[in-house]
């Protein structure tokens, strides 16, 4: 028996349709430096629409080309954000923060036919240009700006604004398009081989959208206004800029603002009631709020996501007693387009239960269906004691990777790997238990658990308890070898300027908090922790650089 329901396709150009028609004096603004500039969702949706008209008359946009971003998030992002699926093309979000020949591999791997990039990242761009394949045919300018840069390009430049102009504002929406095809294009970091392309559907982007906008979710209303500082170019904003169109949700966009001070000028000015970050992110604002106590307001700023890696404990526990905003943790990557799970307790639970669920990473959607894997290949139980390898599946889960290395870039060839298993599930890489009302709570990356004497060590853990003492900035702890237990963990810390902290009081601090068998004998004190293109923190360099003598190790088990 067949049902009696329409069957309409779930597209990107039914959300930009949405946004403009009925939440058209919803804005979306962007911070110059000194002051928010609002453009409503009408605004935004006809702009989008004379972009698409451009790309299709002017550039040979016809198809299912990808049109790359190099950019900010700024309200021209919004636009290319709506406007390149809605005609039937392929977004591809470039992460300005690659190294320049994962970037230009990017390019190249995925034919991108043309680049849309801030002024501000043409010195970036430039240099790239003698390493691109022909395929790249225009390059797109956004914002004023000298383009001598782009002078060996061969192909076509073009100022965004001019090249929009007296344009159409009437959509040229593509007849027939499958909600299955390829809608937009984003690339993991690389952190082991070259970057590996995810294309997310039209319809596995609809599906995530309603679930950001979800209470169990980040349950965003046409009453907020959200200050994504994750960028655009990772993971599509979580999701974002899509969901705000469909709710209705005004957005605040930081541009290249992305420092703490900046950040909390407009969160004072502009007074948004969500933001979403990675954990660093969080950790120089709230330094920056306690350094000048009174000078900002954030009365609005209600609840913030931290995704991306592990939040500390002390830092939602900061920002919650001394500025009122609640930290929600949640989960993914890439491959889950991203959203895997976000936490929010289960009601009638005293403050230290609910204090437990609100530092796991959440529960599950309906949508998202996990499985942990123990190290036999065999399935777990979700008995929240448990631990293994975590697999997923589910309708905006990747099944594939687009394309490969040394092969056509053309949208029907992908290639698995050895991220999906046999039977069709993603598998993360993240190790952690499931509890048997569905939450997940990650003990650590697979590649990064310390494997010592036959036990595992939890480097998030250590990590954790090391940035609860008041004088630690930041920690990141790895795995290196060890004649006697095979692993074991090495610390690097960052300490607050001006402080007298040893590495000795610091082991003693650290102590008190987990096994003995589990404390670092190995230090080191570092400027900074290296990161990855998105904030988290780069272990395979700290891991290099140790291995090459270039960290000033103490021995404090050997007393050197």
């Amino acid at each position: 028996m067949l049902s009696t329901m329409q069957d309409v396709p779930l597209t990107i150009g039914r959300i930009l349709a949405h946004g403009e028609t009925f939440h058209g004096r919803s804005t979306v603004a962007t911070w110059d430096g000194e002051k928010a500039v609002a453009s409503s969702f009408a605004e935004v949706g006809a702009r989008a629409a004379q972009l698409a008209n451009a790309l299709r008359d002017e550039l040979g946009v016809t198809g299912d080309q990808r049109v790359a971003t190099l950019m900010w998030n700024n309200t021209e992002h919004q636009e290319a954000y709506l406007a390149v699926p809605s005609m039937g093309a392929v977004l591809h979000t470039l992460n300005l923060r690659l190294p320049p020949q994962q970037l230009a591999f990017i390019i190249n791997h995925a034919a991108d036919h043309t680049i849309i990039a801030n002024c501000t990242v043409l010195p970036l761009l430039a240099p790239l240009l003698p390493k691109l394949n022909p395929t790249l045919r225009h390059i797109v300018v956004v914002g004023e700006g000298d383009l001598a840069p782009l002078d060996g390009f061969s192909g076509g430049v073009h100022r965004y604004e001019e090249l929009i102009a007296d344009r159409s504002t009437v959509f040229p929406h593509p007849t027939g398009l499958d909600e299955r095809t390829a809608g937009a294009l984003c690339y993991t970091s690389g952190t082991t081989g070259d970057p590996k392309g995810v294309a997310y559907s039209h319809r596995s982007m609809y599906l995530h959208s309603m679930q950001v906008l979800s209470a169990e979710s980040f349950g965003l209303t046409s009453a907020d206004k959200v200050l994504p500082v994750v960028p655009m170019f990772h993971v599509n904003a979580w999701g974002i800029p899509y969901a705000a169109f469909m709710a209705g949700t005004s957005l605040l966009m930081p541009d290249r603002f992305l420092q703490p001070q900046p950040l909390a000028a407009m969160i004072t000015a502009e007074h948004p009631t969500f933001s979403a970050a990675v954990p660093t992110i969080w950790t120089g604002l709230l330094d920056e709020l306690d350094a000048h106590p009174g000078a900002y307001d954030t009365s609005t700023l209600s609840r913030v996501v931290i995704g991306g890696s592990a939040c500390p404990p002390a830092l939602m526990k900061a920002f919650e007693d001394r500025y009122g905003i609640n930290v929600i943790h949640a989960w993914g990557m890439t491959e889950t387009s991203p959203l895997g799970s976000v936490s929010h307790p289960p009601a009638g639970l005293g403050p230290e239960e609910t204090w437990r669920y609100r530092l796991t990473q959440g529960r599950f959607p309906a949508s998202v269906e996990p499985r942990l894997i123990g190290p036999d290949g065999t399935a777990l139980p979700h008995d929240g004691e448990s631990a293994g390898e975590l697999e997923v599946r589910g309708p905006w889960i990747a099944a594939a990777y687009y394309g490969g290395e040394g092969k056509d870039a053309a949208l029907e060839t992908l290639e698995t790997g050895e991220k999906f298993s046999e039977d069709g599930w993603l598998r993360t890489g993240d190790v952690g238990t499931i509890s048997p009302d569905g939450f997940l709570t990650l003990t650590d990356r697979a590649k990064d658990v310390i494997k010592s004497g036959g036990e595992w060590i939890s480097s998030v853990e250590l990590e954790n308890q090391l940035m609860a003492h008041p004088d630690v900035l930041e920690a990141a702890v790895v795995a290196v070898p060890d004649e006697k237990w095979g692993e074991r963990p090495l610390a690097t810390v960052v300490l607050r300027p001006g402080t007298g902290t040893g590495l000795a009081e610091l082991r003693a601090f650290l102590a008190d908090r987990v096994a003995h068998w589990q404390l670092p004998e190995r230090w080191s004190i570092v400027e900074s922790v290296p990161k990855t293109s998105v904030g988290k923190f780069d272990k395979k360099v700290i891991r290099k650089s140790y291995a090459e003598g270039e960290l000033d190790v103490t021995n404090l088990r050997k007393g050197e």
